[in-house]
């Protein structure tokens, strides 16, 4: 029987190791681009999805086999341990999650239960035991959305544009607000590590919104929060990642938590974050609007970020922020063999 191999070149880039060439996956890599998804789609919610674990296994497959990517990243929603613990929310096409039981008081926070993800998520670690032990020859990113971002549609009751019923709670609900920060910081440590258990190699915290903040109000609401999760994580030894979306501002902040990866979208260059002092890993950051230009213009751009990620040991290829469903999937083929080839070109 010939021995299965195991392409480990993110993992090692997450750590800050050498290697032969630049990793590469997309946020959202899985899912909206993908005319099988889409096909997929038509007959299965999301959640109906992550709830079958071998559908859900081949959707999250899927883009390693069409664009040779060097990390999976589970299909699942950032919602997945909400209900769990209480909270009543579902996913409605065009608007994202609704919740219908919104966070307003002390009382609420209170009514919030506790995370057993072998009981209340099995569908998810099946998911991850099948893909980590009969499917993939890369590592499996596992993820969860921070706490800020969990509770911004908690409060708001779905999406919002500008967070004002969050940050009004946060400023002036403070017991309550970090009443809710231990409890999904408590909920976010129990279900990462039941996903790294049950085979996930590396995971991604998304911290969507958080970028809603200044630095001040990032180091007294938030940052110990994170300092908790990633503590705790960290025991686990395997590559932590955080990633935001306009959240520059808040990048430096991220290089000071216990993790090994800092997540740039496309508004802060590599160099300038390096200006800044980050010497951790970086991971990123072309523009995903460019995937629907021409591909001069593609390579053009995914080239000076890659020679600006390449200044040191520790960078992994990725977008600014997640595939968007009018992506061609050949481009994103053609780009990840463009981030191999040209990197390794230039080792």
């Amino acid at each position: 029987m010939a021995v299965k191999t195991f392409n480990d070149t993110f993992l090692k880039a997450c750590l800050g190791e050498k290697t032969d060439h630049v990793p590469v996956w997309y946020m959202r890599q899985a899912g909206r681009s993908q005319p099988e998804y889409r096909a997929i789609k038509e007959k299965y919610s999301l959640f109906e999805i992550t709830h079958q674990p071998e559908l859900c296994a081949y959707v999250t497959e899927l883009p390693v086999k069409q664009y040779g990517v060097d990390a999976a990243i589970l299909y699942k929603d950032i919602m997945t341990p909400l209900p769990s613990i209480g909270v009543q929310v579902d996913i409605k096409s065009g608007i994202g999650p609704v919740i219908d039981n919104p966070i307003r008081s002390l009382a609420d926070v209170e009514k919030l239960g506790e995370i057993n993800p072998e009981a209340d998520v099995p569908y998810v670690l099946d998911t991850i035991k099948l893909l980590t032990t009969e499917m993939l020859e890369v590592p499996l990113i596992g993820f969860a959305g921070a706490p800020f971002t969990l509770a911004s549609y908690m409060i708001e009751g779905g999406p919002s544009r500008n967070y004002n019923k969050t940050k009004s709670f946060m400023y002036a609900e403070q017991k309550a607000w970090f009443a809710l920060m231990d409890k999904l910081a408590e909920t976010t440590i129990i279900y990462v590590k039941a996903q790294i258990k049950a085979g996930a190699k590396a995971v991604q915290i998304f911290d969507s919104w958080v970028g809603a903040l200044n630095v001040a109000d990032y180091r007294y609401f938030i940052k110990p929060t994170m300092e908790k999760i990633f503590s705790a994580l960290r025991e686990e030894n395997v590559p932590l990642i955080m990633f935001g979306v306009g959240a520059s501002h808040l990048a430096k902040e991220w290089a000071d938590l216990p993790l090994d990866v800092v997540g740039l979208d496309w508004r802060l260059p590599i160099r300038e974050a390096r200006a800044m002092g980050i010497t951790k890993s970086l991971q990123g950051n072309l523009d995903p609007s460019l995937l629907i230009s021409t591909w001069d213009v593609i390579e053009e751009r995914a080239r000076e970020i890659i020679d600006a990620g390449m200044e040191q040991p520790g960078y992994v290829f990725n977008l600014g922020h997640g595939v968007f469903p009018q992506v061609n999937p050949e481009t994103l083929k053609r780009l990840t063999t463009f981030v191999h080839e040209y990197s390794a070109s230039k080792k």
